[in-house]
């Protein structure tokens, strides 16, 4: 694990100590309502692969270890409701407090605004993270390999099920992709940027997509700016995309995100 990962996981250890304290497992058990709606994410992934239709997850922050602060002010449900309109297709939220300045609040929030499914974007390393998610709303959750034992993924992955939540699992590498292989989940988030670094190689999804089968569905993640970086993924294989900053430093989101959109033939 990098010093900025582990830096983040026992942030976030600690802060779920002080929120356990406040709201027990037990207590937040008895908030699962029937009435918490449930919105196909896996499905939309899993067709725009099949239909070589690009799909994008738009996402949803503050600011990033790696860029700083990206928006002054920060209204998260505006930011969804100009993704829709665009034809985004998923919006993803950081809700991670310390290094991404989010709030678990925005997830339901945003729920309330779009019609759009909601990744639940954080550094999920207790059970107790799960529940949270389907309380406040997700749809989604991302599952970070290098921050989890393979039994810690698989406890997990069983979990968000029974909850019918749905996962993504995110690698980095080769090593990472070879144990998400063996985990059996079918989207994988391949992450383009070098977490010891920081750098973002776009050839990482394009190379670690060869050593997957067709019972997988690939999201490349990081970097993606142009219509070129989506031509250089289609032409690939690759359809799913989750897309942060370049969306959310641009003064015409509309006009980006149907350029990154836009399939073309091969």
């Amino acid at each position: 694990m990098s010093n900025i990962l582990q830096e983040i996981c026992e942030a976030k250890s600690r802060e779920l100590e002080e929120t356990k304290k406040r709201c027990s497992f037990k207590t937040l058990e008895k908030l699962i309502s029937s009435k918490l709606e449930k919105r196909d994410f896996k499905e939309k992934l899993i067709s725009a692969q099949k239909n070589k239709k690009n799909f994008i997850i738009g996402e949803v922050k503050k600011q990033s270890p790696s860029a700083g602060e990206i928006i002054k002010e920060y209204i998260p449900e505006d930011i969804a409701i100009i993704y829709e309109r665009s034809g985004i297709g998923a919006i993803s939220i950081l809700t991670e407090t310390n290094y991404f300045l989010g709030n678990i609040d925005h997830l339901s929030l945003v729920k309330k605004k779009t019609n759009l499914p909601v990744l639940r974007k954080d550094f999920i390393i207790d059970r107790y993270q799960i529940l949270e998610s389907k309380i406040y709303q997700a749809d989604c959750i991302l599952l970070i390999l290098s921050v989890l034992s393979d039994e810690q993924a698989i406890d997990f992955i069983n979990y968000a099920n029974e909850l019918k939540l749905d996962c993504i699992i995110e690698v980095h590498d080769e090593v990472e992709l070879k144990r998400a292989i063996k985990l059996d989940y079918p989207i994988i988030g391949i992450n383009n940027r070098n977490l010891k670094s920081l750098e973002v190689n776009l050839n990482n999804s394009i190379n670690l997509n060869d050593n997957l089968t067709n019972d997988y569905v690939l999201i490349a993640e990081s970097g993606i700016k142009t219509s070129d970086d989506i031509k250089k993924f289609n032409s690939s294989g690759i359809y799913n995309f989750l897309i942060g900053e370049s969306l959310l430093k641009s003064n015409d989101k509309e006009k980006i995100i149907g350029e990154l959109l836009l399939n073309e033939s091969y």
